[in-house]
């Protein structure tokens, strides 16, 4: 089993910032990968960003290459999300994933499918 708590949530105005951390717990040797998603309502859940334990190989989306940078804490067993320049198109509920998946077919690390621990989701709102 492993267990995900988001937190760092909150409001912001429009060029701000924001720090988003996902402590990891339970049976954390098996976790290959950590990532983030986002949902705004009425659209669909979306990649944004995601890091590999084992050698800190990170990916992001193109709408936030630039602005975001994800990061780890092997010690603390907690992934970081650091989101500058926010605009208002980024407001959404920013979910924390993990995957203990192996094999080829679980490697796409854009895919929701690729995860299989999810945790509550933390709010984010940009004001403009």
């Amino acid at each position: 089993q492993v267990q995900l708590v988001e937190s760092g949530g909150g409001l912001v105005q429009a060029g701000g910032s924001l720090r988003l951390s996902c402590g990891v717990s339970g049976r954390t040797f098996s976790v290959y990968r950590t990532a983030w998603f986002r949902q705004a309502p009425g659209k669909e859940r979306e990649f944004v960003s995601t890091i590999d334990w084992s050698d800190g190989r990170s990916y992001y989306a193109d709408f936030v290459k630039g602005r975001f940078t994800i990061s780890r804490d092997n010690a603390k067993n907690t992934v970081y999300l650091q989101m500058n320049s926010l605009k208002p198109e980024d407001t959404a509920v920013y979910s924390c994933t993990s995957s203990t998946y192996s094999g080829y077919r679980y490697s796409d690390y854009r895919a929701a499918l690729s995860y299989n621990y999810w945790g509550q989701g933390t709010q984010v709102t940009v004001s403009s």
